[in-house]
């Protein structure tokens, strides 16, 4: 076992310096290579880092560093396939922010390429690592509310930030708001029904944000709210309500499962909140009287990203599975599931119809 892990960041943008901010908090890593082709970026990232590090203003040559035990890849969705066929080739350990690809037939391509992969290969998928997620889980699994039948997921929230050359605001550079924002929930679906989706169905627009906007008199195309509605084989129904105009909300994102015995609540607070805790609401059929339990994450965690502290607590897991020879916990799979799951919802929007997950080809 090393001492540390190394780290190579390829991208250095806002999701790159969450990353570094994380690992700065974690005594086993160290970050000793960034890479980004936007030198405020590169320039951002290297006023988080205290020690020497090496610096690439070419993406791909970071991937010529020996001393790197795992890269970080978090650069524009667009780019993903093609850097992560060049990080395929140093055999290293992988951690890939979501989404997979932006386009499923580049998820499908890398999964082919990864099938013998020799070290961990893992999709960055945060929101399983959320405190209060995390909590709610465990419920699930220990059969606190007997068998599941309905799932359902709210996330009120802020627009897409403003990132480097506005590359976010268009559909053909993130693969839609439903790949590129929602992904993550999809991916939280599949993880708490244990199950595939079987057919998606979902209305939505984009109602509010950047209709002032226009880039090369091109006006930004991305969905602001939206509901999704999946069916899973295992007769599991699950939803999704996404609004991207509402900054002022106690809650960012608010979960609740249903079981044959009862059911579970619980909320992700909004940066806005200030709150470094939420609360786990256990109501079971057969009692009056609900269960509730506090999950409070440390404010110097909290305060190294925007992901409620998950960013912190995937770092260990990710560096547990690097030391102990273990499989990633979000697989390759996993993360072409969810771009596929967020393609048929944005299908299903422009051919307004129900779109059956049959019809892609995983």
């Amino acid at each position: 076992m090393k001492t540390k892990i190394k780290y190579g960041i390829v991208g250095s943008g806002l999701m790159g310096r969450e990353h570094i901010s994380n690992i700065n908090l974690i005594n086993t890593a160290e970050v000793v290579a960034i890479s980004d082709t936007n030198e405020n970026s590169i320039n951002d990232a290297k006023n988080l880092l205290t020690n020497d590090i090496k610096v690439y203003s070419d993406n791909n040559e970071i991937f010529k560093n020996n001393e790197v035990d795992a890269f970080i890849i978090s650069t524009p969705n667009f780019t993903h396939y093609d850097i992560i066929k060049e990080a395929l080739k140093t055999e290293k350990h992988l951690l890939i922010e979501k989404p997979l690809c932006a386009k499923l037939e580049d998820c499908i391509e890398i999964k082919k390429l990864s099938a013998s992969y020799p070290s961990v290969i893992w999709v960055a998928m945060e929101y399983r690592y959320m405190p209060p997620i995390q909590k709610m889980i465990q419920e699930i699994s220990s059969d606190t509310i007997g068998k599941l039948k309905m799932l359902s997921i709210r996330e009120h929230r802020f627009p897409f930030l403003k990132k480097v050359d506005d590359w976010n605001r268009f559909q053909i550079n993130t693969g839609g708001t439903l790949v590129e924002k929602c992904c993550h929930f999809f991916d939280l679906m599949r993880l708490i029904t244990n199950s595939e989706v079987t057919q998606v169905y979902a209305s939505g627009g984009q109602s509010v944000n950047h209709l002032n906007e226009s880039y090369n008199e091109k006006v930004p195309d991305i969905l602001d709210n939206a509901f999704v509605i999946l069916d899973f084989k295992n007769g599991i129904r699950s939803s999704l309500e996404l609004c991207m105009f509402a900054e002022n909300s106690e809650m960012q994102e608010e979960l609740c499962v249903v079981g044959d015995k009862g059911k579970i609540q619980t909320g992700v607070p909004s940066d806005a909140s200030g709150k470094n805790s939420s609360e786990i609401r256990i109501g079971l059929r057969d009692s009056k009287n609900a269960v509730k339990k506090l999950v409070e994450v440390d404010k110097k965690i909290l305060a190294a990203g925007q992901h409620h502290g998950s960013t912190y607590y995937q770092h260990m897991e990710f560096i547990k599975s690097i030391n102990n020879n273990l499989k990633a916990q979000v697989s390759v799979n996993d993360g072409l599931h969810a771009v596929a799951i967020g393609q048929a919802a944005e299908k299903s929007i422009k051919e307004n119809r129900m779109v059956k997950m049959s019809e892609f080809n995983i």
